[in-house]
């Protein structure tokens, strides 16, 4: 799941671009301003130099030079939004420009603790190659609320249906708000992974992160990464993508070869995830018995106390939709 030198260095590439943008934007902005308001350019060569000018009063001992700077610019400051407002520009119009302020358009923001780490527009970049990846943009394509439909459904099943859409709805409603996870669990194609789908769209088109596994390819990975002696690294990047995307869905849980190392690996995931409030999705055929009996009273344990559990039953709908369709092939007996 992590990103290649290739893809990583495409996306400093489209940060540069970005910054160069801009920078030429500004750039014309400057002289337009210049041109109409030529006292304008006297009064940003007045701050510079000035700044200059205490800087080195400063070096030489000044101690008064910061108050006495402090006090000259925000005189000009005051001068210069004076005449950028007389002419009709806003006071900010000269303003360096960023597409992202909270990284100023360099991928990598500073924390608290003077620890530079990943900007929120880069992580939605980086996640966009890994939906590639993953096909998880097909998925949303075809499974939304917007596709959605109760004609499936009849009875009970038809209850239990509407009760899992309200529960997705309120957890993209409130997904800023409250942490929630949720298992879809029941029979074949009842719509576990159709709902998964309608999820993800919403969030990833209100810009959060979400990272889509069936359950074979996210475990064959970290068997890949874990068991490859050069795979430290890959291993490291694989863990902090996984455990900190906003959303993980892991679909059709049960279809892989199940043992202790994915029991194992399975339960660190939701405890870790757990531990720092990321939402997972988890969808499967099995039943609750058949899901402590495979992965372990702990993990079973973990989903139960952590989970909110959405029960679906009906027909096949898959098998419904190609009978309408046409596509059904069947076998001679």
């Amino acid at each position: 799941m992590s990103l290649s030198n290739q893809q990583y260095e495409a996306i400093m590439q489209d940060y540069e671009r970005t910054r160069d943008y801009n920078r030429a934007v500004l750039d014309d902005r400057r002289k337009e301003v210049y041109d109409r308001l030529p006292e304008l350019r006297d009064i940003d060569a007045a701050t510079a130099s000035t700044s200059v000018a205490h800087a080195r009063l400063l070096m030489e001992g000044d101690d008064k030079a910061p108050a006495r700077l402090h006090s000259v610019l925000e005189e000009l400051s005051q001068k210069r939004a004076a005449l950028l407002k007389s002419a009709g520009f806003s006071e900010n119009y000269l303003n360096p420009i960023y597409t992202c302020q909270s990284c100023k358009d360099s991928g990598y923001i500073t924390t608290p603790e003077g620890l530079k780490e990943k900007c929120q527009c880069f992580i939605r970049q980086e996640l966009s190659v890994l939906y590639e990846q993953s096909h998880i943009q097909d998925m949303v394509s075809r499974e939304n609320f917007s596709t959605l439909s109760f004609d499936y459904y009849e009875g009970e099943d038809l209850e239990h249906f509407k009760g899992a859409v309200r529960i997705c709805r309120d957890f993209v409603q409130n997904f800023k708000q409250d942490y929630h996870n949720i298992l879809f669990y029941g029979t074949v194609g009842t719509g576990k992974s159709f709902l998964s789908g309608c999820i993800a769209r919403e969030l990833l088109q209100a810009g959060h992160s979400v990272i889509y596994f069936s359950a074979s390819g996210l475990f064959e990975a970290l068997a890949r990464y874990s068991f490859d002696a050069k795979g430290k690294k890959e291993l490291s990047d694989f863990y902090e993508d996984l455990y900190n995307c906003e959303l993980l869905i892991i679909d059709d849980l049960g279809t892989e070869v199940t043992n202790s190392f994915v029991a194992s690996q399975l339960f660190s995931c939701l405890n870790e995830r757990n531990l720092r409030s990321k939402a997972t999705i988890i969808s499967t055929n099995l039943s609750l018995e058949e899901l402590r009996d495979r992965y372990s009273e702990r993990v079973f344990s973990r989903i139960i106390n952590s989970f909110r559990i959405c029960k679906l039953t009906g027909p096949d709908i898959r098998m419904l939709k190609k009978r309408a369709s046409g596509n059904v092939t069947y076998q001679k007996p």
